[in-house]
This record gives structure tokens, C-alpha cells and sequence, in this order.
């Protein structure tokens, strides 16, 4: 078990120097990480041979993910992930976590050459370990991340949908459009329906539209189809019963659903994975002043 008996009394000894009753409870908690966080470097760089490093950065590297500060817990992930075993030493517990938080890291704030550099690294440093060919594997499916299009991007969506209708995105000028990746058998899918199906009742008639991706499999096409029918969806749906194999999310990079897409009335994506009231505050937002309600 590691030791943890510096950074409980570091915790302890700050947690004294603070004054809970002038503050709630976030503030308490983000100036008590602050304290440590400092502390904690204080002590590595005068030990920084320290037995407990590793511990100690592992608390960093919380704490400033607790703290958003995103360019020193990356700068600390880049240090820990070059001090793992590459090649036929390499330890996959140990290695693909570290890997992966610092490629996530870099993903979520938009740096993704970064994070495309971090991915190629990671291709070579798995080279000559017995399960190389399973990892690469892993590592060409989170390459697909970087197909995945952001705000300002423009998606092209053409296809017969499942009610049998020609669809081609680029003709929904001045439209603002919801695209939903989306399965049946996804439960946070089916739990944000009643949010996607209120923003449609409220704003269709001002010119909101919404297109269904779904990742449905061939032998579910009739389940599918009920569901549609039940829940009153008459929006259209794209549907190969290729599951995660989906054209178009293979396309655009999907990797995990629910995933949408809001593209404003210029054809650009406005909004990315909007979740409960925020979906309808955007639609309104980017309809502009025809979707204010009478």
C-alpha cells in the first residue's frame, strides 16, 4: 500500500489555515486544493528524488483536474507517461491509463495534434510487446476521435431514410438542425428523448428539424421501428442495422452515444452533446428571434 502520510498531514495542517464559516462549500473545497496542489509542488522540487514522487504526482495531477487547470495536469501526464516501460517491457495497467487520460486531456480542449502526436507516440512505444497487435487495435479506434467534427464544422449527410425518404442535409437552409446518434438499446439515448422530443414540439413550427443516426442492428430493425411509432418520432431516421458499424458514425468518428450535433442556420455546427434544458436554450438561442414563445 503507498504511503500517504505526507499528503494527509499537509491536508490536515492547510485544512486549519481555513475559514469554513465565510465560505460554502465549493469555495472551501477548490482554495483547500489550491493550498495543497502548492504545497505538494513545493515539496517535489525540493525532493525531487522523494520516494512518494509517484504519489504525489498522482495527487497533482487531481487536484488540477478538479481545478481546470488543464496545461499542468497534461504537463504532468507527459512526465509520468515517459517514465512508463515502452516495447516488451511495457505494462498495460500502468501504461494505456496514463496513455489515455493525457489523449482525453488533450481531446476535450481542442488540442488535437497534440493529441493526434500523443496517439502516434503510442503506436511506437507498444511496438515489440506480445499483444502489440491487439493494442493497435485499441489505438486505430481512438484515431477515429479525430474525425468527429467540431463547432464551426460542417457535416454532409445524404441518405434514404428508413421511412423510405430521400435525405440531404444541405437542403435545410436556414433550418437549425439537431443531428442524434442514437440506439434503442442506448439507455442515456432513450433517458434524453423526452428533452429532444420537447425542444421538437416547441420550436419545429419555427424551423427546428431533427435527423436520427441510429446504431441499431440488423435484427432489431422491427423493434426499431415500433419504437419510432410508440414515441411518436416523425423525424427522419439514417439506419443500416450495421450497429457500431454505421456508415455515418463511422464516418464522423462516434464512439460513444448519445452524440449530437446542432447545426446552425449556415450550415455550421453551433453546439456539440447537448444534454437536458440545454438542448431547447440552444435551439432557441440559434433560431433567433422567430423562436421566441408567444
Amino acid at each position: 500500500m503507498k504511503n500517504r502520510s505526507l499528503l494527509a498531514a499537509a491536508s490536515a495542517i492547510l485544512a486549519l489555515q481555513i475559514p469554513a464559516f465565510a465560505q460554502n462549500a465549493a469555495e472551501l473545497i477548490e482554495e483547500h486544493t489550491k493550498k495543497a496542489a502548492t504545497a505538494v509542488e513545493a515539496y517535489l522540487q525540493k525532493n525531487p528524488e522523494a520516494k512518494d514522487s509517484t504519489e504525489a504526482v498522482d495527487f497533482l495531477i487531481e487536484s488540477y483536474s478538479r481545478l481546470g487547470m488543464t496545461e499542468r495536469q497534461a504537463q504532468l501526464l507527459e512526465q509520468k507517461y515517459q517514465g512508463l516501460a515502452k516495447g516488451a517491457d511495457l505494462d498495460p495497467p500502468e501504461f494505456f491509463p496514463v496513455f489515455q487520460e493525457l489523449f482525453a486531456l488533450h481531446m476535450e480542449n481542442g488540442g488535437k495534434i497534440k493529441a493526434k502526436s500523443t496517439l502516434e507516440r503510442a503506436r511506437k512505444d507498444i511496438e515489440g510487446h506480445p499483444q502489440a497487435n491487439r493494442f493497435a487495435k485499441f489505438l486505430d479506434s481512438l484515431g477515429s476521435e479525430f474525425n468527429q467534427p467540431g463547432i464551426g464544422d460542417i457535416m454532409t449527410l445524404n441518405f434514404t431514410s428508413l421511412q423510405g425518404e430521400k435525405f440531404d442535409l444541405a437542403k435545410l437552409k436556414d433550418k437549425v438542425v439537431l443531428i442524434d446518434f442514437w440506439a434503442t438499446w442506448c439507455g442515456p439515448c432513450i433517458a434524453e428523448l423526452p428533452n429532444v422530443q420537447k425542444a421538437y414540439a416547441d420550436y419545429h413550427d419555427k424551423g427546428f428539424e431533427i435527423v436520427g443516426i441510429s446504431l441499431d442492428r440488423a435484427a432489431d430493425k422491427e423493434k426499431l421501428e415500433n419504437f419510432i411509432k410508440e414515441k411518436k418520432m416523425p423525424w427522419p431516421q439514417a439506419y443500416d442495422g450495421e450497429g457500431w458499424g454505421n456508415a455515418i458514425a463511422k464516418k464522423y468518428g462516434i464512439t460513444s452515444i448519445p452524440a449530437t450535433f446542432l447545426v446552425g442556420k449556415d450550415g455550421k455546427i453551433v453546439e456539440t452533446n447537448l444534454r437536458g434544458d440545454a438542448l431547447g436554450v440552444a435551439v432557441g438561442k440559434h433560431l433567433g428571434d422567430k423562436a421566441e414563445k408567444n
